[in-house]
């Protein structure tokens, strides 16, 4: 076991300050959409009387890390560090890899027997996922931290949702603690779920689980509105809506373009599913007309993804693509860009999903072109900031229009009321909720 203060908190933190544990899988210098939102939170909620704790693992097994990340850290937030142990290499070896990036057990899953075997492994021996074998240990230490720390507050969040476990534990043993269950993703309703090949007595064995934790817990925390209405449609009697934002103390560079290129960029995952064909055929066809077309892919891309580039030679020959890169260093990307790309996943359940770069995105003041569901709560924040316009995966001529009118700068776009998605506003959200529940 590791103890860390990130400060020294007899000095720097008030003694009216209210203690919050929050239990995370993902902390700097883990990379990645998951560590922001709770890295952001921490960050502000001394700004509003609240003093974080942090309990995540003290060797987790991430695939993403950004060192910048750990300049984020309030030196007011306290960091306890517990060790975990996960069965990543189980998956490694059936997989015949060293590393495993994310989503990439999935997206190999149909290449071999044995990445079959590996998916059908990871969705059936470890319910709800390989972090189960922390949930014990981690909650029998918290249990002395709650009573030396005089906590009365305690937020997990997930996925993995495993960790909700922890709070369940806890709340059951400690019935006056307030426990809120925060969902960055869906449970049972998550789509990369239920590609696991789940047989169905587990897959009601998740179903369990989940309605324990919306009944047991005094309430949820969700990022969009859709998801909302999904967790009341389940029974949860308590859900608060705070979506995820930009952070105003991210520096945002001069809009310089170098190249004089027209800059189309999107950063993130592609994986099979997110992989907008008739986008990749849009840019290609304006790529023929128009030599200065350039497109930036940052992340980790898919081999469908990347063949169906190659396959347009206008496209190829105009794209870059790059490994992920530290959060700092994605400001530069977006002020140097013409139109940022956002791709939401192809499947039945779109309306849900809202990526946290929508709200850099906003800030970036660039147009926005989004693939994905129209009646989601992506397009309708787009609608309502007048930031860009979401397409439906099919809709060729649409995509190309809005490319077009960006090229002849003719899209009449005002980026409205994007101050409600600043960080320090949404925390201070938080804060008052906290109080309240």
């Amino acid at each position: 076991m590791e103890r860390t203060n990130s400060g020294n908190t007899q000095q720097l933190t008030p003694k009216e300050l209210k203690p919050v544990l929050i239990v995370t899988y993902y902390w700097p210098p883990s990379g990645g959409a998951g560590v922001q939102r709770w890295l952001k939170f921490s960050k502000y909620l001394p700004s509003y009387g609240w003093r974080p704790i942090i309990f995540t693992p003290e060797n987790p097994d991430f695939d993403l890390k950004d060192e910048s990340l750990v300049h984020d850290i309030h030196p007011e937030v306290e960091v306890l560090k517990f060790p975990i142990w996960e069965p990543y290499s189980i998956f490694k070896k059936l997989s015949g890899q060293k590393e495993l990036k994310q989503g990439q057990i999935l997206e190999d899953a149909n290449n071999s027997l044995l990445k079959q075997l590996a998916v059908w492994l990871r969705g059936n021996l470890f319910v709800p996922d390989p972090k189960i074998f922390w949930v014990k240990p981690a909650s029998n230490y918290l249990l002395s931290i709650l009573e030396t720390n005089h906590i009365r507050h305690v937020i997990t969040t997930g996925p993995p949702h495993s960790l909700h476990l922890i709070g369940k534990r806890l709340k059951m043993k400690v019935p006056s603690l307030t426990w809120v269950a925060d969902f960055r993703d869906p449970w049972t309703q998550w789509e990369i779920l239920q590609e696991m090949k789940i047989t169905a007595p587990l897959w009601k064995r998740h179903q369990k689980l989940e309605q324990e934790v919306i009944k047991v817990s005094d309430a949820l925390l969700v990022t969009s509105q859709s998801a909302r209405d999904e967790f009341k449609r389940l029974g949860a009697r308590s859900v608060k809506v705070i979506t995820n934002g930009y952070d105003d103390a991210d520096e945002m560079p001069e809009q310089l373009n170098r190249d004089q290129k027209f800059i189309l960029s999107h950063v993130g995952m592609l994986s099979r599913q997110r992989n907008p064909k008739n986008l990749w055929k849009a840019i290609d066809a304006l790529a023929v007309t128009h030599a200065d077309m350039a497109l930036k892919l940052i992340g980790i891309l898919s081999d469908e993804v990347r063949n169906e580039v190659e396959q347009h030679v206008a496209l190829k020959k105009c794209t870059t693509i790059e490994p992920s890169v530290p959060h700092q260093e994605v400001f530069s990307l977006y002020a140097q860009s013409n139109v940022l790309i956002l791709i939401q996943t192809q499947t039945e359940r779109l309306q849900t999903q809202l990526p946290g770069k929508l709200f850099e995105y906003l800030r970036a003041k660039k147009p926005i072109l989004a693939i994905g569901d129209v009646h989601s709560d992506l397009a309708t924040i787009l609608r309502e900031c007048n930031a860009g316009k979401c397409f439906d995966y099919d809709d060729y001529t649409g995509i190309k229009e809005f490319l077009e009118a960006a090229y002849e700068q003719q899209l009449d776009l005002t980026y409205e009321n994007i101050e409600q998605y600043s960080r320090h506003q949404l925390t201070g959200q938080l804060a008052t909720w906290l109080t309240q529940i």
